[in-house]
């Protein structure tokens, strides 16, 4: 019998390191871009939404897969209460804002806890990846749950992941899971686009900007780890106002000065892929 102790970091190289993983494309589309976080709480999902929305609105037909088995944003954020159709083998993605959807939110009521263990919910990603009606798409955004867990690897394991978008705001307890994610898409291969810092600062009524969770903390954490600074996107309660009756900023107002920021993001990402 071996002497050899086996320790955390042994299993976690032997469940992330990769070795000969199959990435397989989404059907359908031709970019797929995972927008992460690793924190909850950062504004991923009002991120993913909008840069979708901008995306379409930059002459891309895009759709956007709601990852967050437990946590489902897409069904408030754009407001959608059906359910999509089947074929019995093929689930029809639901057509919002001429972006294609889909979300476990479709599937179950509102109210109803996902209380899923590991196996669950990577079956369910591998269901909304190799058998939705995806059609024709440049881009599928894809909204990941926070954390490093079964959904992300499954993802990065099994999924050919173009880039990934990394979202947080400035204080130190985010970017500190922020950097774990970091290292879990390079462990995998996976390319960062850049880091985007969110909520990043307040402009007041007297005109003046407020830090409130720190200042310059995505840029350094960007710069420590040799990855691009995408930019900031301030605290403006238009956003969540729009979001709550679900119709994102972007669709609402494109005109509106958080709408541009978006809109800059996604004719950056169209000039690196087209």
């Amino acid at each position: 019998m071996s002497d050899k102790k086996v320790g955390l970091s042994d299993t976690m190289k032997a469940k992330t390191e990769p070795k000969t993983f199959k990435r397989n494309p989404i059907p359908g589309t031709k970019y797929t871009i995972a927008i992460s976080s690793a924190k909850g709480g950062v504004g991923k999902s009002t991120f993913a939404t909008n840069l979708a929305l901008a995306l379409k609105k930059n002459d891309c037909k895009v759709g956007i897969l709601d990852a967050d088995i437990y946590g489902p944003s897409l069904p408030k954020l754009f407001s959608i209460n059906e359910k999509p159709e089947s074929d019995g083998q093929i689930l029809k993605p639901i057509k919002k804002y001429d972006i294609q959807c889909m979300s476990i939110g479709f599937l179950t009521d509102e109210q109803t806890p996902m209380i899923w263990r590991g196996p669950m919910v990577t079956s369910a990603i591998k269901t909304f990846t190799q058998k939705v009606g995806w059609k024709d798409l440049d881009f599928i955004i894809v909204d990941m749950p926070p954390g490093t867990g079964d959904t992300q690897l499954t993802f990065a394991q099994e999924i050919n992941i173009d880039s990934a978008i990394i979202i947080s705001t400035p204080q130190e307890i985010a970017l500190q899971d922020v950097k774990r994610g970091i290292r879990m898409f390079e462990k995998l291969k996976v390319n960062i686009l850049g880091l985007v810092d969110n909520m990043s600062f307040f402009i007041g009524d007297d005109g003046k900007r407020y830090n409130i969770f720190g200042d310059g903390g995505v840029k350094k954490t960007a710069d420590a780890f040799n990855k691009e600074f995408l930019g900031e996107i301030p605290i403006n309660s238009d956003v969540g106002r729009y979001g709550d009756i679900g119709k994102p900023i972007v669709e609402a107002d494109s005109n509106h000065e958080i709408s541009k920021i978006y809109l800059e993001f996604a004719s950056k990402i169209k000039r690196n892929y087209f």
